[in-house]
């Protein structure tokens, strides 16, 4: 059984190369989420950039997608993660399944320090794939920028 949920944790390159190593997690696409357009025209009209995340369920849960997911952003930060700024930098969990939505606010709740966390979490309102160049970035190019640590980058390599 396979799921999908959209993941914005600030520059794609890095989120969609850590994601793509979790137990559990199928495949990924760099994309564009939650924009006023169904084409990525000018400063990309509102979209914040994200992972197109398939995952096995029964391998790994939204609670534990959030797990890593916090490893890798500043869940304080609006706008801006590393030395990206900007609004389609800004973190995010979108979904077309409320269950997914209903997991990660009851994630986001529990945890002490709810009242500071920045994270969108939204029904999924549209998506843009992003181009060839950015699908798969840091494998083709790893001396890229990255505002993920490295020794969080390589923590799941050998899922």
């Amino acid at each position: 059984m396979k799921e999908t949920i959209y993941i914005a944790g600030g520059c794609l390159w890095g989120v969609q190369h850590f994601i793509r190593s979790l137990p559990g997690v199928i495949e990924t696409e760099a994309g564009r989420a939650n924009g006023s357009t169904n084409t990525l025209d000018g400063e990309y009209d509102g979209y914040a950039e994200c992972v197109k995340t398939v995952f096995d369920p029964a391998h790994v849960s939204v609670s534990q997608l959030m797990d890593y997911f916090f490893e890798i952003i500043d869940p304080y930060s609006i706008n801006k993660q590393g030395i990206d700024e900007g609004p389609k930098y800004r973190t995010g969990i979108y979904s077309e399944n409320e269950k997914h939505l209903e997991e990660a606010r009851k994630y986001i709740d529990l945890r002490d320090d709810r009242d500071r966390i920045a994270i969108e979490v939204k029904p999924l309102t549209n998506y843009v794939r992003s181009a060839d160049e950015h699908q798969d970035r840091l494998v083709r190019f790893p001396e890229d920028y990255c505002h993920i640590p490295p020794e969080i980058m390589n923590k799941y390599r050998n899922k």
